[in-house]
């Protein structure tokens, strides 16, 4: 599919936006998907092209969080080989909805992924309040079994759309006791990684990826993510998660008001 060169800016300037915002609070898909959708691109190539083109900075983040990982590879193993199956099942499920099926579920995509940005706080306040277990070498194997089959949920949600699934893993996280935020953000962007990267290789084996769109919007999201991780600390999180849940919400909308 042929790429102009004002369709070249915008994708850079939207996939720059969302970069940044991932760096700063996540949410970068509200940006990225929609704005591929904008110049037309179907819609599950277009979920399938943002996902391969943000991957890269997710990657990066998850470097730059290893050495906040310090969890027993009993623990670790079976989350990453679920995030990697569910990630799969979930592209592949992408892959077998009919474009015109999967624009008419976008908007309800969107509207849940700005639902679980916006409550996954209190989703997670909520399951920490019931872990009682708080050292890794607690973590007993029925409770390691329960957050796997989550987590395979979850990168099910994942590999076919998912905005949003950073909250949930981090529920799921302190359900199994964890309370450094740190180490959970460490964990849950290498989960995030793994799920990705299993829906990014189904897609570029599927033939699904826009390498040309794919490309500059990598480019942005990087420069994005840098932009954003430069500045963080001096960005107010309270007031970024507002203006992404406020775009969120404005994208689901738009949607529901046009897909018919």
């Amino acid at each position: 599919m042929e790429l102009h060169f004002g369709q070249a800016i915008f994708l850079v300037i939207a996939a720059g936006i969302a970069g940044a915002l991932n760096a700063l609070a996540g949410g970068g898909s509200f940006i990225s998907f929609p704005a591929l959708l904008f110049i037309r691109i179907p819609a599950v190539l277009a979920n399938a092209t943002n996902t391969v083109a943000l991957w890269p900075g997710l990657a990066a983040s998850a470097v730059a969080y290893l050495k906040r990982l310090n969890v027993p590879a009993r623990v670790l193993v079976p989350l990453l080989l679920t995030s990697v199956g569910g990630g799969w099942a979930g592209a592949l499920l992408l892959l077998k909805t009919p474009q015109h099926t999967f624009l008419r579920i976008v908007p309800w995509l969107l509207l849940s992924g700005t639902l679980l940005f916006a409550f996954g706080g209190s989703i997670r306040a909520l399951a920490g309040k019931r872990a009682v277990v708080h050292d890794w070498r607690d973590t007993s194997w029925p409770a390691i079994i329960v957050s796997s089959i989550a987590e395979f949920l979850v990168s099910v949600y994942g590999g076919y759309f998912g905005a949003g699934i950073g909250f949930v893993t981090l529920a799921m996280l302190a359900m199994l006791g964890m309370r450094d935020i740190h180490a959970m953000g460490a964990i849950r962007t290498l989960l995030a990684v793994a799920i990705n990267a299993a829906a990014v290789v189904t897609f570029v084996v599927a033939g699904a990826v826009l390498w040309p769109q794919c490309a500059v919007m990598v480019a942005g999201s990087l420069a994005g993510g840098w932009f954003g991780a430069h500045y963080a600390q001096r960005a107010d999180p309270r007031k970024v998660r507002v203006v992404v849940i406020c775009i969120g919400l404005a994208m689901s909308a738009y949607f529901f008001a046009t897909v018919r």
